[in-house]
């Protein structure tokens, strides 16, 4: 694994599963972040009592308390790290939380929960990174760095091969018909950002972690959180202009939109 390079790293949806195992192997690395600020809906209910356990131990772990649906909450947040950050600039942006039903087929699958997913699956990392734009743009501005890279400045949207509709075919055996829609607006997204935001020096990738043992992803799946998380960390080393507006998988080959 390639050492990450990135300075201050905010996580969305880090209290379980891919988000909590990035933040452990991020906390592990052996040049670690100088800062992690570690998002979620409650940071201090029970589901995130790992997460607590891990800041206890780190000084340079930040809890945020954080709804990715809530504008209110997300301006919030953004606030409370560019306090933290006392003029410094903001290198990664991984836009981790997200929602699942798995039982929405065409069959079932209603207005409510198409407009749920997408608040939380695509709207949500919309407005993350129009808050999180300003210290972006400066830790873009700060660094000496020549082209693009998640050590200068990036937007990493965790997206899904499901989002993919030239392979959902290959993929239609779970319809989850918000999750998909959801994840082809992520993707839509993550282009526009990177045409719009790799003009002032910030990197913009969305990456497909493979089918993981998560709650989301259920105990059939294929990859366990720590391989995942190992092959996005050491994919996120590698990314630069060359990748901006694409749409990776976990050990860094293309997907097609």
């Amino acid at each position: 694994m390639g050492a990450l390079g990135a300075r201050t790293v905010l996580l969305s949806g880090s209290n379980r599963g891919i988000g909590l195992g990035l933040v452990k192997q991020l906390l592990a690395a052996p040049k670690p972040p100088l800062w992690i600020f570690a998002s979620c809906r409650d940071p201090e209910g029970p589901r995130a009592q790992e997460l607590r356990d891990l800041a206890s131990k780190h000084p340079n772990l930040v809890l945020l308390k954080l709804d990715v649906a809530n504008p209110v909450s997300v301006t919030e947040a953004a606030r409370i790290v560019e306090r933290k950050m006392n003029g410094s600039g903001l290198n990664l942006l991984i836009n981790n939380a997200a929602i699942y039903t798995p039982t929405a087929s065409l069959d079932v699958v209603d207005a409510e929960d198409m407009l749920r997913t997408y608040e939380t699956n695509a709207v949500g990392p919309m407005q993350m990174a129009q808050a999180f734009l300003p210290l972006l743009k400066k830790a873009a501005q700060e660094s000496t760095e020549k082209g693009l890279s998640c050590s200068k400045a990036a937007i990493i949207n965790i997206s899904s091969v499901m989002g993919s509709i030239e392979r959902t075919p290959a993929t239609f055996l779970k319809p989850v018909i918000s999750y998909r829609c959801s994840k082809a607006a992520l993707n839509m997204l993550t282009k526009c950002q990177a045409l719009t935001y790799g003009k002032v020096g910030i990197l913009c990738v969305a990456l497909h972690p493979g089918w993981v043992k998560t709650d989301m992803g259920t105990q059939e799946a294929d990859l366990t959180v720590e391989t995942s998380v190992q092959g996005l960390l050491s994919v996120l080393p590698i990314l630069s202009e060359k990748h901006n507006g694409t749409l990776l998988n976990w050990e860094g080959k293309a997907i097609p939109w």
